[in-house]
């Protein structure tokens, strides 16, 4: 029974963006913004002009679909002797009795690697076949083969399948809707005068965070960072995870020995908050790479802050907590690490959440619980130490 050729020449390096469903025989899409799929078929020196490897590139995983007729020669391998990786994963679906096997994966995970270009992310695998030896040893009737898969992802664009918010979203993501307050996350240089350029960094190298919200055609409004939560994937309990802010605006990574972390004082615009993190990766975790969900709020500008609605960091020097604004009392409750939580427990909930409602105008004193909220995720952030990618530093003209 022919398969399904979704259109490829055998033999040929193939590039294409996903768009369309294969299984229905719908060619694929070429709109903008798309991740897109890379697949060598080289090695795989068969006579059917079919293309017997399918790749779908999804916003944090890839699913890789595999006809048991490799070769196109009629003989269908064995799912054991397809595998994933250099960590050779095993399909995720397949049965003895059907001829597709289906991989679905992770970004990072089963040995991919990560590439930084100017314009991409590009994920890369490969699809191995390794036959298992049957019959007589001596004679050989059958040769490993390996198929290159890479998924490239703009690095300027959110990436998403359907209306809601990516849950993976290069760079950074920002909440916007006609009724609803744009929250943004945003990744700066060094000076704070434009967006970073590169989401790649060496330890000691120090991260700077810009988040803010569009107050236009609203009641003046302050921003807050209730709590920043880092993990190696985009999900939000995964993990590990490491909170280097939580309590409702502690900047507790700064009470660490080798940490300078702090919110920037005083702050640009009431609707602005600044604040920089010295970079970190997980201990153990060889895919470099950290995802960042921020929980973002608003108060009105004119009320006073308060231990629910703060931003405060650690001063080393005086070995004190101090708020960006405020009396230095609110931030009394990050030394205890307890602040109103049985009052105060919705950290890091699913934006929709919280997004439903607006400011209400013709209530300036006012402003809609159901607005002033929301989840902002960024990444990946891929971050390397000396050893994993030595820099050769050149000196400096004189």
């Amino acid at each position: 029974v022919p398969y399904n050729p979704w259109g490829f020449l055998r033999g040929e390096a193939e590039l294409w963006r996903y768009g369309g469903n294969p299984s229905m025989g719908q060619p694929p899409a070429f709109s903008q913004p798309s991740p897109w799929a890379w697949v060598d078929v080289s090695q795989l020196q068969a006579v059917a002009p079919l293309h017997p490897v399918a790749v779908r590139c999804q916003e944090a995983q890839v699913v890789v679909t595999v006809h048991r007729d490799l070769f196109g020669t009629g003989r269908l391998v064995k799912a054991v002797e397809l595998t994933l990786g250099s960590a050779a994963c095993l399909p995720t679906v397949w049965s003895a009795v059907e001829t597709m096997v289906t991989f679905v994966v992770g970004l990072h995970e089963c040995g991919s690697t990560l590439r930084v270009t100017p314009d991409t992310l590009v994920y890369s695998t490969s699809l191995n076949y390794n036959p298992v030896l049957t019959g007589n040893p001596v004679v050989v009737r059958t040769s490993p083969a390996m198929v290159p898969i890479e998924c490239h992802y703009p690095r300027r664009d959110n990436v998403s399948s359907n209306g809601v918010k990516p849950t993976w979203a290069p760079f950074r993501s920002t909440l916007s809707s006609e009724e609803k307050l744009p929250f943004s996350l945003r990744l700066m240089n060094d000076d704070w005068s434009a967006e970073r350029g590169s989401t790649v960094f060496q330890l000691g190298e120090v991260l700077h965070f810009q988040a803010g919200v569009n107050t236009e055609n609203h009641v003046p409004l302050r921003l807050f960072v209730d709590t920043c939560v880092a993990t190696p994937t985009p999900g939000r309990s995964s993990s590990p995870q490491y909170a280097f802010i939580d309590f409702s605006g502690c900047l507790v990574d700064g009470q660490l020995d080798d940490a300078t972390s702090t919110f920037i004082s005083p702050r640009p615009r009431q609707d602005v908050l600044q604040f920089a993190v010295d970079a970190f990766k997980f201990a153990g975790d060889s895919s470099n790479l950290i995802y960042i969900t921020c929980h973002l709020k608003v108060s009105l500008a004119d009320q006073a802050p308060d231990p629910l609605n703060k931003a405060c960091s650690f001063n080393k020097a005086s070995n004190l907590w101090a708020p960006v604004e405020g009396t230095r009392d609110i931030c009394s409750c990050c030394e205890m690490r307890s602040c109103d939580l049985a009052r105060h427990s919705r950290r890091l909930h699913t934006p929709s959440r919280w997004q439903g409602g607006r400011v209400r105008r013709e209530l300036p004193s006012q402003l809609d619980p159901l607005v002033r909220e929301a989840d902002v995720v960024v990444g990946p952030f891929f971050i390397h130490s000396w050893r994993d990618h030595p820099v050769r530093r050149l000196p400096s003209g004189g």
